[in-house]
């Protein structure tokens, strides 16, 4: 079942990259499979960007193969996405009932999974690992050793970041996600990194070698999320049954304390308690479910609600196809992303492509994300009666509000996946030219140094295992 519209296969990239891509990648996944859907569980905009460039890597003539672990009796072992992309279902630890937190402990068996694939292959079949969050790192650090070829690395998220920007009340992250993620980096070949500002959190924070470093941003799908044309708002408005009149403001995204729906909630009672009887048009859509450590309370957003008498304003509803997302944008007034920390921010790209300006914190990719003053607006911390100011500027000023829907179009369309998968292929020949480079190379150590073989995560009590050679 395809989930992307990559388009027909092409051609391989033409000039130096031509030559030098690999013809097989894996691609790791540990710890959410891209067959879920974005904005519940573990789902999220990684998800999307796995599945978006390992379509598109296949239509330039690059394989993938993505192993996730499995996560149901009934998911079937290997799934084609898109022609030319497996995506491999791994049997590591029992298929429900654990949390991302629990998967460190069964990396062992994930890795031996992934190992038995290998095994059953040709010698040298795959020529590069491309791993998605540290879990994922640690498996792929080992693999990549073992099999020989180099190790691309994407973040996501970092601990460090995340914990330095913690929501009231959240939960850190532990010890041992941010040693695994130290790991992984000093391992890695290349990483990925979405701006230039993860760029100097790799460097400043994990020690990153600034030479292994590229910055890669995200791209979103051109194709799926437009404008919709003169009544794109009416007709979006019509196909999901809203009032064509409300003034609507729309959160897209997992409930946790990182994401800050609260935030915008708090925000609405502000709105409400300063409009007057014009509040009666004022609606907020929330699109998603909850995740991570917003399942430690799965009903206290609803709660929050309940508690401002906004029971008539915010209405909540399930996470949606690509299609029907792209309706939801359209037919918003103003998206709001007021999350804590973002590596990228996909959901700013997806509405601002759709025609809908933008109202986002100023962290992280966001500050890349959202053009302030031009396709929306970054709002420096997390007040709520900030954010009801922003927010209810934009609604009042419709003039101001247009200019920025159509500016977002034309920002947004600076981001596509292709070029993403354009940039992402350069730095898969430079990972592969510099391995080929060092594995030729002779092995010289210092005199009078020691060599330091990598130790096995588990002494760092993250759960891998070393593989005897």
């Amino acid at each position: 079942m395809s989930r992307t519209a990559a388009g027909t296969r092409r051609p391989p990239s033409s000039g130096a990259r031509a030559g030098r891509a690999p013809r097989r990648v894996a691609m790791l996944s540990v710890h959410t499979s891209p067959l879920e859907q974005p904005g519940t569980g573990d789902a999220g905009g990684m998800n999307v960007y796995i599945v978006e460039t390992a379509a598109r890597l296949a239509a330039r003539g690059t394989e993938v193969e993505i192993f996730t672990r499995a996560t149901s009796s009934d998911a079937e072992p290997v799934t084609e996405l898109v022609p030319g992309v497996l995506v491999r279902h791994v049997t590591a630890g029992p298929f429900e009932g654990l949390s991302k937190d629990d998967l460190p402990g069964q990396l062992c068996a994930f890795t031996a999974g992934v190992m038995r694939v290998q095994a059953r292959r040709e010698p040298d079949w795959y020529d590069l690992v491309h791993t998605h969050y540290w879990l994922s790192g640690q498996v792929g650090w080992l693999a990549a050793e073992r099999w020989n070829v180099p190790l691309v690395h994407t973040m996501h998220t970092m601990a460090k970041v995340k914990n330095a920007l913690l929501a009231d009340g959240d939960r850190p992250e532990p010890a041992g996600r941010i040693i695994g993620e130290e790991q992984v980096v000093a391992a890695a070949d290349r990483l990925v990194a979405n701006t230039t500002e993860e760029a100097g959190q790799l460097v400043d924070l994990y020690g990153a070698d600034p030479a292994r470093v590229a910055v890669v941003p995200p791209g979103v799908d051109l194709g799926v999320f437009t404008p919709g044309g003169p009544r794109g708002r009416a007709g979006a408005r019509r196909r999901l049954g809203l009032d064509p009149d409300a003034d609507l403001l729309l959160f897209v995204g997992r409930i946790q304390p990182l994401k800050a729906p609260d935030v915008l909630v708090r925000a609405a009672a502000h709105l409400v308690a300063g409009r007057g009887g014009a509040h009666r048009r004022l609606q907020v859509a929330v699109v998603g479910g909850p995740s991570g450590s917003g399942l430690d309370r799965p009903e206290e957003l609803q709660r929050l609600v309940a508690d401002l008498d906004l029971d008539g304003v915010v209405h909540f509803h399930a996470p949606a196809p690509r299609e029907v997302l792209a309706d939801w944008y359209r037919a918003a007034d103003l998206v709001a992303v007021p999350s804590y920390s973002e590596s990228f921010g996909l959901v700013a790209i997806e509405a601002q492509a759709c025609g809908t300006p933008v109202v986002a914190a100023a962290v992280g990719g966001l500050r890349t994300a959202v053009a302030d003053g031009v396709s929306g607006l970054l709002v420096d911390g997390h007040d709520p009666a900030a954010w009801a100011r922003a927010v209810g500027g934009l609604l009042d000023d419709v003039g101001r509000r247009d200019a920025m829907a159509a500016a977002a179009v034309g920002h947004a369309g600076r981001f596509s996946w292709d070029s993403t998968v354009d940039t992402t292929l350069d730095v898969y020949a430079d990972a592969v030219e510099r391995h080929r480079t060092r594995a030729a190379a002779p092995f010289e150590p210092a005199r009078g140094s020691t060599l330091v073989l990598p130790q096995p995560v588990a002494r760092a009590g993250v759960g891998a295992v070393a593989v005897a050679p």
